[in-house]
């Protein structure tokens, strides 16, 4: 059983994130941890732009069962992120097109408009070695990284964005600021 209202949450912000192209038709997850040991994703086959309580699966952070199979391909990393990072409520995983397009050449984001700089000022863009053997990796990898560098959001060249908050307010915020911003890069790029 799914909380109605963290459901109507998720979809409405997945509608707005999948309209500024954060999350592709079945490419991306969002979650919010419902208590101690358990949280809410996406399903895998979500369409992030028509979420419903179908579009959601509850699971267990300490235990597997049925439901992992119907979860998002980045259910355990939201996991693992959940069992080692206390600060985290709400995660999202995405693909925003002008950040992830400016990572194939870059190995830092080095914010030059307003709102990039006071809010990250740079960012590191992280290699993910070995394509193939990511998702073998990307739990541990992508957690280390956060906690190790006390960041709410980790930058993958060619795979995407990571990223946490307790208030989802401000998950939301930095998501569209990072892209934003990459965007404002891209487009400077091409009056060069």
């Amino acid at each position: 059983m799914t909380d109605k209202n963290v459901v109507d949450l998720l979809s409405k912000l997945s509608l707005t994130m999948f309209r500024k192209n954060f999350f592709g038709i079945y490419h991306g997850a969002i979650s919010a941890k419902v208590d101690h040991n358990s949280f809410i994703i996406n399903t895998s086959d979500a369409i992030f732009d028509e979420m419903s309580e179908k579009s959601f699966c509850h699971l267990s952070t300490t235990k597997q069962d049925y439901r992992w199979n119907e979860a998002s391909i980045e259910a355990y990393i939201h996991a693992t992120i959940y069992n080692n990072i206390h600060e985290a409520k709400y995660i999202a995983f995405g693909m925003p097109i002008f950040t992830t397009a400016y990572t194939l050449d870059h190995d830092k984001i080095i914010f030059d408009d307003y709102f990039g700089r006071i809010t990250f000022g740079e960012i590191d863009v992280i290699d993910p070695g070995d394509y193939s053997t990511w998702y073998d990796r990307n739990a541990l990898e992508v957690t280390k990284y956060l906690k190790e560098n006390n960041t709410r959001i980790m930058v993958i060249k060619g795979v995407g964005t990571y990223v946490y908050d307790r208030d989802i307010n401000e998950l939301v915020k930095r998501v569209a600021i990072l892209e934003n911003s990459c965007r404002l890069i891209n487009i400077r790029a091409s009056y060069s």
